[in-house]
C-alpha cells in the first residue's frame, strides 16, 4: 500500500454482509475502519429493516448518524461501503455525505447484493461525492471473488 494514502472505510450493513466485505477490505488495506449506523439503530429483524429502509426512502428522510467518525480530515480515500436497495444505497449513505466535508478526498464505493449490479447505485454515489467536492472511482459489487477484490484495490492503488 502507499504510505501517502490515508484509507477510511465507512460501511452500513443491514443483516452482516457488507460487514463482511467491510472487514475482508480492511484485511488487505490496513485501512481505519467505521460502522455507520442511526442514532436509532437498525433492526437487525429483516422485516423492521426493509420496512425502515423503504419508508426512509419514500419520505427522502436523512438518518442522523449515531456513529461519528473522529479526525475525518486526515483520510485522503474514503471507500464507501452499502447494500444496494432498490438500486440505490440505504438512505444512511446520504446522511454520512450530509455530515463530513469530503472536499479534496477520493471516493470509492463498495456494495453487496444477491442481484443488483454496481452499476444500479454508483450513480447515486458519483452524484454524492462529486455535489461534496470528491473525486468519484468506480466501485465494486463485492461476492466471493477474492481475487476480483484484490485487482480493484491495486487498480487503485490500495494495496
Amino acid at each position: 500500500m502507499s504510505t501517502n494514502h490515508h484509507i477510511l472505510i465507512a460501511y452500513f450493513s443491514g443483516q452482516g454482509t457488507t460487514k463482511a466485505a467491510a472487514e475482508l477490505l480492511q484485511s488487505l488495506t490496513k485501512a481505519e475502519l467505521v460502522r455507520l449506523d442511526g442514532v436509532t439503530p437498525y433492526s437487525s429483524d429483516y422485516k423492521q429493516l426493509v420496512s425502515r429502509g423503504q419508508r426512509e426512502l419514500d419520505q427522502q428522510l436523512h438518518p442522523e448518524l449515531g456513529s461519528k467518525i473522529k479526525d475525518f480530515q486526515q483520510y485522503d480515500t474514503i471507500l464507501v461501503g452499502y447494500p444496494t436497495w432498490w438500486n440505490q444505497p440505504p438512505m444512511i449513505i446520504y446522511s454520512l455525505f450530509d455530515d463530513y466535508d469530503f472536499s479534496g478526498k477520493t471516493v470509492i464505493p463498495f456494495t453487496t447484493s444477491a442481484t443488483s449490479p454496481m452499476s444500479a447505485s454508483s450513480g447515486v454515489i458519483e452524484h454524492l461525492a462529486q455535489a461534496a467536492g470528491a473525486t468519484f472511482k468506480n466501485g465494486l459489487k463485492i461476492d466471493n471473488n477474492l481475487q476480483q477484490v484484490k485487482e480493484w484495490l491495486s487498480q487503485n492503488d490500495l494495496l
